[in-house]
């Protein structure tokens, strides 16, 4: 029972932040789903429950998304997807988090230190975000850095990105479901998820309603830094 109901404390921490900033379902819930359930299942719910978290927030602020950017983004993403596949299976793991980690850390320097450098402004910068996204997501599971990246190059407030990065997550993460199919989970362990992910967006749409535009941006410069970091560090624990 216990191990049915835990999995619920991931999912609340990752759906509070994902709805706060747009990003870090798949960054601060994904690893303690993988080390709680195995990295098969853990992985496929991860996915599963970013597709219900997309919907759920989409729900409430699908009018203030950009769609053309969604699909600027999405279609690179996706026929960058089969690369990054073909990569994982021809370069060793943790030289390749490294690389990964390293690009968004990068790419966020770039963003922090030259807010006047627009790095992914326009139609070429989301085919560049997108397409890197959608590599990172599959070969290390931090596809969202990028499009915060992006975001800030953009000059996006957190009204303009909470929902169109839950529509870019949700083409994602529907592509990954469709592939590996949905987790076969107790249905316990469904409540208490389902659970977790709703009292966790709720929490977060509480915060964001009382961040100021200040500490929003730096919410969201840190969220994609944490999982440039993460990447990198397990890269470099691998070695």
């Amino acid at each position: 029972m216990l191990a049915a109901v835990l999995p619920a404390v991931p999912v609340l921490l990752g759906a509070f932040t994902q709805r706060a900033t747009g990003l870090g379902f798949g960054l601060f819930g994904g690893p303690m789903l993988i080390a709680m359930t195995g990295p098969v299942v853990g992985v496929s719910l991860a996915n599963t429950l970013s597709i219900l978290l997309c919907v759920l927030v989409l729900a409430r602020t699908w009018r203030d998304a950009d769609w053309r950017a969604v699909l600027k983004l999405g279609l690179p993403a996706l026929a960058a997807i089969p690369i990054g596949a073909l990569v994982v299976h021809q370069l060793p793991e943790g030289p390749l988090l490294i690389l990964v980690g390293t690009l968004v850390i990068a790419a966020i320097g770039l963003v922090v230190l030259g807010r006047s450098c627009a790095i992914l402004r326009g139609t070429g910068g989301a085919v560049v975000a997108g397409a890197l996204s959608g590599f990172m997501n599959v070969t290390a599971g931090v596809g969202g850095p990028m499009v915060s990246v992006y975001a800030l190059s953009q000059r996006w407030n957190r009204k303009v990105l909470v929902p169109t990065a839950q529509a870019y997550l949700l083409l994602i993460n529907l592509v990954s479901v469709a592939s590996k199919g949905v987790p076969d989970l107790t249905p316990l362990g469904w409540i208490s998820s389902i659970t977790g992910l709703v009292l966790g967006a709720v929490a977060g749409e509480w915060l964001d309603r009382r961040l100021n535009a200040r500490t929003g941006h730096w919410l969201i410069i840190f969220v994609a830094l944490a999982g440039g970091l993460a990447a990198l560090i397990r890269g470099l624990i691998i070695l």
